[in-house]
């Protein structure tokens, strides 16, 4: 089966800043720079060191000084203003140090400069492959079953929703659809990073780009190939490489501000020198040429966007899609996270969680259960999975006519003897014994069915949207980090406060309907600053939207996910904290950047004036700073440890 990366429509337009392009022959143009910088160095070759510094300059820094002078000209005609960069800032200063005869050092400045270029470079591509892995690749065919019965491998674009796909073993999934026919279990890590193949059978919904194991599946195809979660995910990845954090964003704002005031100094600082300090006019236009170099903010501008970008990667690996790293850098600075109930601190879906036969006999208790599964086998109330899947594996299957009455609940004859399945309010007279048990559960949450042989009720079951795994783990995390967390939720008041002491919330909102979230959000903002919401429903989609940070459960509705601006991939909502932790951990690398990028700024300048550095020291200082401040960066590719 060919694959082939997916190409969306609409996608976000590409930002107004410099990309760098993958082109090698820059990179051996500058490998071959450095060698003839060695070579002039020990003087082995019958030419002047000098004019090969030159042709060092020329092989290994053309790229970056005409990046420099392009994106001057092409930016400062679309703002219609001068607005220089940091390239042209550095090629100055080379040029600078050719004019007073310092060959040596421009061409090593240029080496250097050209070298952070490329390492910065290597920084963002990185990132990006290491979010391409988790996307991976998706199939560009798929095998259509005609009407006549024949297969025909068609173009995934082609395939309709309604089309009846085959999927041979070893094959990638095309199309979002439902399986029809056929058992095979099925590899969907690359949607939602769970490791474990899942079994699916008729009636199974399974993903576009996902890998079929070892059986062969019909599937009837449910989406179109741009609305399946395989192209959803690319989007949102799209997205995330190219919003980059606020920090970086105001960097980039003030580069030609800095870059034209330091333009404006340069001659300020030799004429004072000259007219001033008494500097001979040559060593003043020295001085100016290594103050140019020692206040070109290369690691300044390098402190935020490379250390996003792996944080970001960090996180897709890991089943966290942020769709731009300006959410990511303030989630850290979040002081609420409202959550929705239903499948984002639940699971979703109704289990029991307690029962109660009045009987003493094993063998009739046994013989109860086997008519309660046997009757819910035949009913198509929500609670009927629930109650089957929980007592299904343990009792002997029987046969029973069922009549299922519309507000009667279920009744069944069995040997003589009529049952039925109930809610509460079905039933006059009930033991007072039961009649505890069900308001004993009721102020739980829990919703209770009665079960009743010839109209006597003998028993109860209790069931519950349960509390998801995670959840406790994250509400108690959040809380440490004293973030307000709150329930908002449609259930009932008692349901909410069950769910919200069970898992420790400080704030239980109930009633609630979906018009009223986005208003909480908004009180919410007022009263704690910045705030986060997470859901996964269509009656989430306006919260989702009002909060600062908006986030999704993967297994969530397609318009949640949209509209959100973080998804959490196979529901997992323990990834909720290891995202918080790694947005701490950005910011603090973010401001160690800058803060040590100001200090070799300052340090530099400083030893300038007083006449204790030369240009090869200003270049090593000041690049290398860049160096290190990028590997700073990279740092969060690394995996936080719990």
């Amino acid at each position: 089966m060919k694959t082939n990366q997916i190409v969306t429509e609409n996608q976000p337009k590409q930002q107004a800043t410099h990309q760098h392009e993958d082109n090698s022959f820059s990179v051996i143009s500058f490998l071959i720079g450095v060698v003839l910088f060695v070579v002039s160095l020990i003087d082995i070759l019958p030419i002047s060191s000098s004019i090969l510094f030159v042709i060092v300059i020329i092989i290994s820094g053309y790229h970056v000084i005409w990046e420099g002078i392009q994106l001057t000209f092409v930016t400062s005609k679309k703002q219609k203003k001068f607005t220089p960069n940091i390239h042209l800032l550095m090629s100055l200063a080379a040029l600078g140090a050719v004019l007073i005869g310092n060959y040596q050092e421009a061409a090593l400045l240029i080496l250097i400069f050209a070298g952070a270029h490329f390492l910065e470079e290597y920084a963002e591509g990185k990132s990006k492959r290491e979010i391409s892995k988790l996307l991976k690749m998706n199939p560009t065919e798929g095998r259509r079953i005609n009407l006549d019965g024949q297969i025909e491998v068609v173009a995934v674009s082609e395939l309709k929703i309604g089309d009846q796909i085959q999927v041979l073993n070893g094959d990638q999934i095309p199309t979002d659809g439902q399986v029809i026919e056929g058992i095979s279990a099925v590899d969907e890590s690359a949607i939602n990073g769970e490791s474990m193949p899942k079994e699916k059978q008729a009636g199974d919904l399974v993903f576009g780009g996902t890998v079929n194991g070892n059986g062969i599946i019909k599937v009837e195809v449910t989406k179109d190939s741009q609305d399946t979660v395989f192209a959803k995910i690319v989007r949102l990845v799209e997205q995330s490489q190219q919003n980059i954090s606020p920090t970086a964003t105001k960097i980039k704002k003030i580069e030609p501000v800095y870059v034209k005031t330091v333009l404006f100094l340069l001659p300020v600082v030799i004429l004072i020198g000259y007219t001033l300090i008494g500097w001979s006019f040559e060593q003043s236009i020295y001085r100016g040429m290594v103050f140019l170099i020692s206040v070109s903010p290369c690691a300044l501008a390098a402190s935020a966007v490379p250390a996003t970008l792996s944080a970001i990667s960090n996180l897709a690996n890991r089943g966290v899609l942020f769709k731009g790293g300006s959410y990511l850098a303030n989630l850290s600075e979040v002081k609420a996270i409202a959550f929705d109930k239903t499948g984002t601190l639940t699971e979703g879906k109704p289990k029991v969680t307690d029962y109660y036969l009045r009987s003493k006999s094993k063998s009739e208790i046994y013989q109860w259960l086997s008519i309660i599964v046997a009757l819910e086998k035949q009913a198509n109330h929500p609670l009927a999975e629930a109650i089957v899947s929980r007592f299904d594996d343990n009792i002997q299957p029987i046969q029973i006519e069922v009549n299922n009455r519309v507000g009667e609940g279920l009744n069944g004859n069995y040997q003589g003897k009529d049952y039925q399945l109930g809610k509460p309010s079905l039933f006059r007279e009930v033991h007072s014994e039961l009649v505890e048990k069900q308001e004993e559960f009721a102020r739980q949450g829990k919703t209770t069915v009665y079960f009743a042989i010839n109209q006597e009720v003998v028993g109860l079951i209790a069931l519950m949207d349960v509390a998801n795994s995670q959840a406790k783990r994250v509400i108690s995390y959040l809380k440490a980090q004293q973030i307000h967390t709150t329930l908002i939720t449609g259930d009932s008041k008692l349901t909410g406060q069950a769910i919200g002491e069970q898992l420790g919330l400080d704030e239980v909102v109930t009633n609630v309907m979906p018009e009223d979230k986005s208003a909480i959000i908004n009180t919410q903002k007022k009263k704690f600053g910045i705030v986060g919401m997470v859901g996964d429903g269509i009656n989430d989609a306006p919260a989702l939207v009002n909060a600062d940070i908006g986030i999704a459960m993967g297994d969530g509705t397609d318009i949640a996910i949209d509209v959100s601006d973080v998804v959490l991939m196979n529901n997992d909502l323990s990834k909720l904290s290891y995202a918080h932790r790694v947005s701490q951990k950005l910011n603090q690398i973010v401001y160690q950047n800058i803060f040590f990028s100001l200090l070799i700024i300052l340090l530099l300048v400083t030893l300038n004036f007083i006449g204790k550095m030369d240009i090869s020291i200003g270049v090593l200082a000041h690049e290398g700073s860049t160096i290190l401040v990028i590997f700073n960066g990279l740092r969060l590719l690394i995996p936080i440890k719990n």
